[in-house]
Order: structure tokens, then sequence, then C-alpha cells
């Protein structure tokens, strides 16, 4: 894979790590009809790129809970233990799975069918209108159990646990910044153990590199993108992107089954 294959991926997965489409699917999709061999680790370690673009949209947010932290706010302490709650549930299921999960990385038709499941669980988030309700203990384990779902390739992490919040009656805005905050523990352990068999699996570190700068730059503009979207109540726009893409994808795929 040459420097411009990175930058691409990059931005591809940059672009849809924080839409509810599926960013590892999309790779997965990309580097098929592109006729790239790239490896898992790659796709996962240029996750960091996305990571510090969200670092950098929600800093106010996350300055709130590291101050309250540290003056021990009760309101800041029980969102970060909400949070822990959430990660425990999501790193069982992560790290059970891993092996079946990355596996999946090499089967694009069931990825295609799988971002088909995206968008059918995002339909039907978009048509119910439940009780609203705090963030509570529940809430925060659900969430955290439907993104150790969300490894596998196709799921989209932030579709299955902003669709779950919204489903359990957490306010849209609410579900998605605890969804981006949750999932930075799980990607940045997940980026860091795959960083080494990157570099093992012959991955050159300008190629990792291009890969995380496009990420970055993709997935700040990205973040935006979508909470404006999620704004307007205009959630469905996703599932029938995910259908229709997914239904394309597993056209062009269904020979590799």
């Amino acid at each position: 894979m040459d420097l411009l294959y990175a930058i691409i991926l990059g931005l591809i997965q940059g672009f849809t790590e924080w839409l509810p489409i599926s960013s590892s699917g999309h790779l997965v999709i990309a580097q098929t009809i592109l006729g790239l061999d790239v490896p898992a680790e790659f796709d996962i370690v240029i996750m960091i790129g996305t990571i510090m673009a969200l670092l950098i949209y929600l800093r106010e947010r996350i300055f709130w809970i590291i101050k309250g932290l540290l003056a021990r706010d009760r309101k800041a302490w029980n969102y970060a233990c909400l949070m822990v709650i959430a990660g425990v549930f999501t790193a069982i299921l992560g790290f059970a799975g891993k092996g079946f999960f990355k596996g999946l990385f090499a089967k694009p038709f069931i990825v295609s069918l799988l971002i088909i499941v995206t968008g059918l669980f995002l339909f039907i988030v978009s048509r119910c209108n439940p009780k609203k309700k705090e963030l509570g203990i529940k809430e925060a384990a659900l969430i955290g159990i439907a993104q150790g779902i969300a490894v596998a390739p196709g799921i989209s992490r932030s579709g299955s646990t902003i669709g779950t919040g919204m489903l359990l009656g957490v306010e849209a805005k609410e579900a998605a910044e605890f969804s981006f905050l949750i999932g930075v523990p799980a990607m940045v352990v997940a980026s860091l153990l795959e960083f080494a068999d990157a570099q093992m699996v012959g991955l050159d570190i300008s190629i990792i590199l291009a890969g995380i700068i496009a990420a970055f730059i993709a997935g700040y503009l990205s973040i935006g993108f979508f909470m404006e979207i999620l704004k307007r109540g205009k959630l469905s726009w996703f599932s029938y992107y995910c259908i229709i893409a997914g239904t394309a994808f597993a056209f062009l795929t269904a020979r590799m089954w």
C-alpha cells in the first residue's frame, strides 16, 4: 500500500468514524473495491487520528469532567462512573469476541449485510419516541454492551451506542456525547494494542502516520456535521444511506461469500 491509498483510507475512516454508518465497514468495502490487501491492524491504528479530533472537539466537556473530579463534584463523579460502567461491559464483549470480529474484516459480503443491519436499527430508532430519561446505570451498561457488539465491522459504533441511548429515552445530544466519550478509552486501547502489530505485518511508519493525519482532519469535520444533523432530528438520513449502500456493497461483494 502506498502513501496515496493510506491517505484515502484515512479520510474514509475519519469522516465515517463519528457518523452512524460504520467506519470499519466502509474501510473493508473501500479496500475491496480498490483491490487493496490491507491488514486489519492499519484500520484500527489510524483511529488515533479520529480520537485526537474528538478530544479537541469535546475539550470543554472533557475539561468539565476533569475539573469536576479534582473538585469532587458529584455530577462529574457520577458521569465518570457511568463511563466506567459502560467501558467494563464494552471490554468484556470486545475482548471476548476480538478474534471473531477481527476475522470479519476479511469477509466483505458479511460486512455489507451488517451495514444493512445498522441501517435497519437506525430506522427503528428514528421512528421511536420514548419518554425522556436521564442517563443512569442501566442506560450506561446497555450502551456499553452496544459498543462491545459494534467491534464487528459493519455495525456502527456511534450508531449502535447513540441509538441504544435514544431508545432508552436519553436525549440525542447527550447520548451522542456520552457515546463519543466512552469510545475514546476503547479506541485508544485497541489502537495501542495494534500499533506494534501493524509494524510487524510490514506497514511503514510513514504510511501509518499519513493515515492518522488524514483521519484526524476528516474526523474533526465529520463530528460537527453529524451533531448538526442530529440536532435537526434527521437520524433517518443515515438509516437510508446504510440500507442503500449496504445493499449495493452486498451485490458487489457477493462473489466473495
